[in-house]
């Protein structure tokens, strides 16, 4: 990228306000021309939703825990080629990895991206101890990259007050403030924010946490450190369409299923599929021509009376699947697929009753964080013994989790995931495909094969 203008919002912890300063900065940097892009460092599902919102375009994710860095470099330059300025949003704290160190942490993927980073203090409750935050994160490593600070949560005549106070004491300049708009909470629930699709005025909000920035943070300057950032460059495997047939793939996405990977999205049409969205909640029936689907994660128990109504929905998906499409289901899209679920008041719902199992509410995290699969027979996406990255976060379980693959922790806790049968896969792991392009392969490879079969079948 010979022209790479970028920056990177890190904090000391979560929630200190990262969302919301990212948010209400690609809002004021896209009211004023500069065509933004913006990145999330992790495997988070949900913020990514929040910058599509902002921009109208999406959001990928930077993992190093998925891919090696020259993978996550070649996202990066794609994604950021035609755009005037990318803007990362780092996870946790700054130095916080995978395991104890800072292994795959938004420290490292600064490092891998060469990224200068501003770090977002919260000024709620202290005064000269935040310089002694600041100092304390930017000397920990030598090559923090940490090179300016915005305070959240901050008035203005305070901000007047800290301003001079730490870049005397910081040696780095503070680049504005956001205060503290009530009006523009997001408010959280079991796995974090709420979805975007489920604030009406998130639109409005936007709006003003732009104004706000625009009004309170020194975007020139905020501009001018983006363009410091060296150029750099990455490559990505080559994938391309292999396929006689360009198979048309449903992916569900509706209120109730909108945790998708983009760069999953995108490897499937790399290797030629065409992806066709629907809605288990409001439409009556799958769409007409498709050869194979992907129901992604999100909240079905939060719409679990509804989808269990939806009854010719139900039973259109029943039968896809019981007439062989290959179908992926990840964490929602499975507990769909069961034969009940229980909602947020503990009420069971029969659903799609495809994997013969109940889903339940529990009061924590269940096998919460990074994984790496291993096929423990040959699937729909793979051979045994091949593996892939993922990720879960779930606060809902089921009577049966499924055998077919063996899932590892960083640490070493090994436990047995994925129920697989003919042409379906589905568990509570959400995939990265660009972990294992294989993966995405095979699933369009199998919806080719579905579409060759199906058409000698009429």
């Amino acid at each position: 990228m010979p022209n790479s203008p970028r920056f990177m919002l890190a904090a000391p912890a979560s929630g200190t306000g990262k969302t919301t300063v990212t948010l209400a900065l690609l809002a004021a940097l896209k009211a004023r021309g500069k065509s933004p892009v913006s990145f999330k460092c992790g495997p988070d599902y949900i913020d990514p939703l929040f910058h599509r919102a902002v921009l109208g375009i999406p959001c990928c994710n930077l993992d190093l825990f998925f891919t090696p860095e020259e993978t996550v470099r070649g996202l990066m330059c794609e994604h950021a080629a035609d755009k005037g300025i990318a803007v990362i949003e780092g996870v946790m704290g700054y130095y916080d990895g995978s395991g104890t160190g800072t292994k795959d942490s938004s420290y490292e993927i600064a490092r891998a991206t060469d990224t200068p980073v501003i770090l977002v203090v919260s000024a709620h409750g202290a005064f000269l101890s935040v310089a002694a935050t600041v100092n304390g994160f930017k000397s920990f490593r030598k090559d923090s990259r940490i090179a300016g600070v915005i305070l959240n949560d901050c008035s203005e005549p305070l901000f007047d007050m800290m301003k001079d106070m730490l870049e005397n004491e910081t040696g780095l300049p503070v680049l504005g403030c956001l205060p503290r708009l009530k009006e523009c909470a997001i408010e959280s629930r079991h796995l974090g924010l709420v979805t975007a699709v489920e604030i009406r005025d998130l639109q409005d909000k936007i709006k003003r946490l732009g104004e706000a920035a625009e009004s309170s943070v020194d975007l020139n300057a905020l501009l001018k450190l983006a363009a410091s950032a060296p150029p750099f460059s990455g490559s990505l495997p080559n994938v391309e369409p292999r396929f006689k047939i360009s198979p048309r793939i449903a992916v569900a996405r509706d209120e109730a299923f909108c945790f998708y990977y983009e760069d999953n999205l995108n490897l499937l049409e790399r290797y030629g599929a065409a992806l066709v969205p629907f809605s288990p909640l409001h439409d009556k029936a799958l769409p007409e021509g498709i050869r194979a689907l992907y129901l992604g994660g999100g909240y079905p128990e939060l719409y679990a009376k509804a989808l269990s109504e939806n009854t010719s929905m139900v039973e259109s998906i029943q039968g896809a699947v019981a007439g062989g499409m290959p179908t992926l289901a990840e964490c929602g899209g499975y507990l769909y697929l069961h034969e009940e679920l229980e909602d947020n008041n503990g009420i069971s719902y029969p659903m799609a009753g495809v994997i013969k199992a109940r889903g339940y509410k529990t009061s924590a995290l269940q096998r919460f964080g990074y994984v790496t699969l291993t096929a423990r027979e040959d699937n729909l996406l793979c051979a045994a013994g091949e593996s892939i990255p993922a990720h879960e976060f779930h606060y809902w379980d089921s009577t049966n989790t499924g055998s077919s693959f063996k899932a590892k922790r960083p640490g070493g806790r090994e436990w047995p995931c994925i129920f697989t049968h003919g042409a379906l896969l589905a568990g509570f792991p959400h995939l990265y495909f660009y972990g294992n392009p294989k993966f995405a392969e095979n699933f369009v490879k199998a919806a080719a094969g579905y579409a060759e079969m199906y058409e000698k079948s009429v």
